[in-house]
């Protein structure tokens, strides 16, 4: 028994390894499938499996082909490998077997559908189906790996399935005191701009702000308008003001909870550096300076500016944060909101590419905030919030990610096949993807603070990255 344990403590491992490299070779694959330099390829190369032509430099269209020729011939190997390995192994669970099967069926309808397209060019439904049924592939995998790397001594669940939160346990110690100010009245001057500027949640705004940088340049490509520097200047700067006062309002409804969290003890409303009337009298000032800017861009951007101030101070805060474990999903709107805003302060309406754009948002906050939710745990559950660690435990958590992982790299995949994005994105989600999903394999292997730190950093990297590789693609590409 012992010597079975050993083998399958360090085979699990390397057949998580190569679920992993099987899933990254699929999502390449997919994602420059849906890439427009792809389709452009596709004309250039009309024979299968090989090109009529060998590869140039002077045709990159056909240069492009066989890459794509080659990559998809070494993944379909490292797919078969992957699947014969994992349906061989007996410590390998049913359910990861069955992923498995799922990805094997499709596999052959994924290379008929490819030499479909790549011979007659055939127009829709094949070239949708094809980059679908790769969809569907990498899907299989991804489940499959998720499952494999579930512990077998996995936490317990919660009988409730939405249990109500823990009660906000009460500090040993009367918290909250004010920290001693400055002697010198310039210095307090310094420290009081410091404890507003702090009350703005300033961390959040460069990738906010990216958000709706993205979504702008989205809008313009796909109406092939330009985006000139009044829009860029009120559409970020009503962005920044509206960060600001939501994250004043959280400072200000989260004060009695922030001040039992060793992570927010030091806030300025619940360390008194601050009154609290006067951080609301600031978080309105901010919100009324938000819609007055976006007023100046269009009534739509100003509607649904103050929507993300009421979304993320009232419902997020108030509502599903104390009270629901799905908190962080459905909260996700709130982060996704400004795609919508960069789209409407472009064309005065909200098109497809800042949907998809607010979609790949929505999806990515799980995998994203669930890292650091791990690593403050015991936080949270101070505090008395229901976040997913402290009701479903780590085990189910780390499953979560990985899951959320997968669709959000899917989401960015849908993004590429309805926009004009081309290969500085495809690099992009694929090379920071499979960092991120490097981060999340280790997450799930080493089980400690560092690795879900390192696995939040991964996702941050991965976002901003994108949302710059979108930028650069719809404007300048």
């Amino acid at each position: 028994m012992r010597g079975t344990a050993v083998i399958e403590r360090y085979s699990r491992p390397s057949f998580a390894t190569l679920l992993a490299g099987s899933a990254v070779g699929v999502y390449l694959l997919v994602v420059a499938g849906a890439t427009a330099a792809i389709a452009d390829a596709a004309s250039a190369c009309s024979a299968w499996p090989v090109c009529s032509s060998p590869p140039s430099l002077a045709e990159p269209a056909l240069l492009v082909a066989w890459g794509h020729r080659v990559v998809a011939a070494v993944v379909g190997v490292l797919v078969l490998t992957t699947a014969v390995v994992g349906l061989r192994r007996s410590t390998v669970s049913r359910r990861v077997k069955a992923a498995l099967g799922f990805a094997l069926v499709l596999f052959p309808v994924q290379v008929a559908l490819g030499a479909q397209v790549a011979t007659t060019g055939a127009a829709n439904p094949f070239p949708a189906a094809h980059l679908l049924t790769g969809m569907g592939i990498f899907a299989g995998l991804t489940l499959a790996l998720a499952w494999d790397l579930e512990p077998r001594d996995a936490d317990a669940s919660a009988a409730d399935p939405d249990p109500e939160p823990t009660p906000a346990t009460e500090p040993a110690t009367e918290p909250g005191d004010q920290p001693p100010l400055p002697e010198s009245s310039f210095a307090r001057a310094i420290h009081v701009v410091e404890a507003y500027f702090r009350l703005m949640k300033p961390r959040l705004m460069w990738l906010l702000c990216l958000v709706a940088s993205a979504g702008m340049a989205l809008a313009a490509g796909a109406a092939g308008t330009d985006l000139t520097v009044r829009t860029i200047v009120l559409t970020l700067g009503g962005g920044v003001l509206a960060i600001g006062a939501s994250g004043t309002f959280n400072h200000v409804l989260e004060r009695d909870r922030d001040k039992k969290m060793d992570r927010t003890s030091d806030r300025p409303v619940a360390t008194h550096q601050l009154p609290v009337r006067n951080a609301v009298a600031f978080g309105l000032a901010l919100a009324a300076a938000s819609v007055a800017v976006f007023l100046q861009v269009n009534l739509l951007a100003a509607a649904l500016g103050l929507s993300a101030i009421l979304f993320y101070s009232v419902v997020y805060t108030l509502v599903l944060k104390p009270n629901t474990v799905q908190n962080t999903v459905i909260g996700g709107a709130a982060g996704a909101l400004p795609a919508l805003i960069g789209s409407a302060a472009v064309t005065g309406t909200v098109g497809l590419p800042g949907l998809m754009l607010a979609g790949v948002i929505f999806v990515w906050t799980p995998a994203h905030f669930y890292n650091l939710a791990l690593a403050y745990k015991d936080d949270y559950e101070r505090g008395g919030f229901p976040m997913m660690p402290v009701v479903r435990g780590e085990a189910t958590t780390r499953k979560h990610i990985l899951l959320w992982l997968g669709t959000t790299l899917l989401a960015a995949a849908g993004l590429a096949a309805l926009t004009n994005l081309g290969w500085l994105y495809a690099i992009t989600t694929t090379a920071l993807g499979a960092v991120f999903l490097w981060a999340v394999v280790r997450l799930h292997r080493e089980r400690d603070e560092s690795a879900a730190f390192r696995a939040f950093h991964a996702s941050n990297a991965y976002l901003g990255a994108l949302l710059l590789a979108i930028v650069v693609d719809a404007l300048v590409v």
